[in-house]
């Protein structure tokens, strides 16, 4: 009996690490995305052969015999090890794409879960249902998935508690900080380099503080203020994301932006927000709870903003409007030319043009530079001192950032994928002179519209690509009919099911003419909640 919780131990430890793995990666069950993966995922979290110890347990229930009672036992053990060494296996056979981190919230968990199953042990050697709580010691592991579930649930109010704390606790240095100007940033997509590019050229005259990678829910403002913001700081530069209305929000109520900029407004996370229309006046919130004695950004070339502005905005705040080759726009691009080194343009302000280069890629990096000089401008910031700063901002990894790969120019825009940001990347790898190739998943969390934005996703890679890798048969099938109803070779088109062995693939491209150069846009790589198994084709 001994052996066999012993043996339990470690087989459940090693399932409630993958568990717990994708309840992070989830969010921890926010807006009920950890409830949808596993409902999505079927056939991994319910269909397993972690059930068979079950049937042994159930056939406890017919026999007597003290001799069965030991033979079964000893089944049971035997199988958890053969599951101990599978787990094991297919963790070291698994290339995470975003590390598993074990904070603070996945310790209480742990906790949690283990106290939980010590009163299950307990009950197991201690009651005369013994055979009852072998089925929960089991049932534990096959549903390990929804055990995790219910660990999160029961630790809800310790959370609550943990969230009051350090919620106030920041709420409290930033009162303190009473000099400290803070800008909010949002919009369906570009808001990590929007916020990178401001805090880069406001530098050259503020001590800038942005919230770090793209922490940019509450908690990642929390913990930006307790552990990052310093007493010195001048400008703190909150990135503000959102999965429903009302997030938005509580973030302004929180840090209380005087600044904002509001990137393009898109369709990423329509599947959450279901329509445009709420997906707008999510984003607008920021600007509906900006100070009125503050300042926004708003692009003129977005619709979706423009009628806002129109028909809907009640706060009376500054607006400060950015375009391309739009003269209604305060501050205006022109004369935008690109290549592999980076991208240069002229900047009309007051009647006035200046020159700006930069390394960063792509008609929406334009858009970002456009935005940082125009709020800079609001802070007074020289316009000539932000454009010498702009020649040095770094592309953001992940984002059009370029590499090289042995012998082949990697164009890596792998972080998330969107239409406005997809045929962008598209544009730069069109640029490019030699073999074009993209590997790509796909786009996802674009709503009821997500086959119909795919299919043209397709039709537009057909357009600049030679060659096709794509990641995820079931998910990219859209993508292979738009290809090949717009005429582009089947033979040239891949269909992997893992991304690093695209890798293998490009090296094969390259071999076929190597005097050429091969540019490869990886776009997008979604997270392991969306990855399928399989074999390559």
């Amino acid at each position: 009996m001994y052996l066999f919780i012993f043996i339990y131990l470690i087989y459940v430890f090693y399932k409630s690490r993958n568990s717990l793995y994708m309840l992070q990666q989830n969010l921890y069950n926010e807006n009920n995305r950890y409830l949808k993966w596993i409902i999505r995922n079927k056939k991994k979290t319910f269909i397993t052969i972690e059930f068979l110890p079950l049937l042994f347990a159930i056939f406890l229930f017919l026999t007597h015999d003290s001799f069965m009672t030991e033979m079964i036992f000893l089944t049971i053990t035997f199988l958890n090890v053969i599951g101990i060494y599978q787990e094991y296996q297919r963790n070291s056979l698994n290339q995470n794409k975003l590390k598993f981190n074990i904070t603070s919230r996945i310790k209480r968990l742990y906790l949690s879960e283990f106290i939980l199953i010590a009163l299950f042990i307990l009950a197991f050697m201690l009651t005369k249902y013994q055979n009852v709580f072998l089925i929960v010691l089991i049932l534990s592991i096959a549903l390990n998935y929804c055990f995790i579930y219910l660990v999160k649930l029961i630790n809800t109010p310790i959370e609550k508690l943990v969230y009051l704390y350090y919620f106030n606790k920041a709420k409290t240095k930033l009162k303190d900080m009473n000099r400290l100007k803070v800008v909010g940033i949002t919009g369906s997509y570009g808001k990590t380099t929007s916020k990178n590019v401001l805090s880069h050229v406001l530098s050259c005259k503020y001590i800038t503080r942005p919230t770090p990678r793209s922490l940019n829910t509450p908690y990642g403002l929390m913990i930006t203020i307790n552990n990052h913001l310093d007493r010195f700081d001048e400008v703190f530069i909150a990135e503000m994301g959102a999965y429903v209305p009302g997030e938005i929000k509580n973030m302004c109520d929180f840090v209380h932006p005087k600044y904002a900029i509001l990137t393009i407004i898109g369709e990423a996370h329509l599947e959450t927000f279901k329509t445009r229309d709420n997906l707008c006046k999510a984003k607008f919130e920021l600007i509906e709870n900006l100070d009125p004695e503050g300042a926004c950004v708003l692009n003129l070339d977005d619709p979706y903003q423009v009628e806002y502005v129109k028909t809907k905005l009640k706060n009376k705040v500054k607006i400060i409007w950015i375009g391309i080759n739009n003269q209604d726009a305060l501050v205006n691009a022109i004369n935008i030319k690109s290549d592999k080194y980076g991208t240069n343009f002229d900047v009309l302000y007051h009647d006035k043009s200046y020159h700006v280069e930069t390394k960063l890629l792509g008609v929406h990096n334009v858009y970002n530079i456009l935005a940082s000089l125009a709020l800079g401008l609001e802070l007074k910031v020289p316009i000539t001192e932000m454009i010498i700063k702009a020649k040095t901002i770094k592309p953001i990894e992940h984002r059009l950032e370029i590499k090289k790969l042995n012998d082949i120019t990697m164009i890596d825009d792998a972080y998330n994928s969107n239409p406005v940001g997809a045929k962008n990347a598209l544009d730069v790898l069109n640029m490019m002179e030699g073999i074009k190739v993209v590997v790509t998943p796909g786009m996802i969390e674009l709503g009821c519209d997500e086959e119909k934005l795919n299919y043209l996703f397709g039709k537009q890679i057909s357009e600049v690509a030679d060659y096709v890798i794509l990641v995820g048969e079931k998910r990219t099938e859209i993508i292979k009919k738009a290809l090949l109803e717009n005429n582009f070779k089947n033979n040239n088109i891949m269909v992997l099911n893992r991304v690093v062995d695209a890798y293998l693939e490009l090296s094969k491209i390259k071999n076929k003419d190597y005097k050429q150069e091969v540019y490869a846009l990886f776009e997008n790589d979604l997270p392991d909640i969306y990855s399928e198994g399989g074999k390559n084709k």
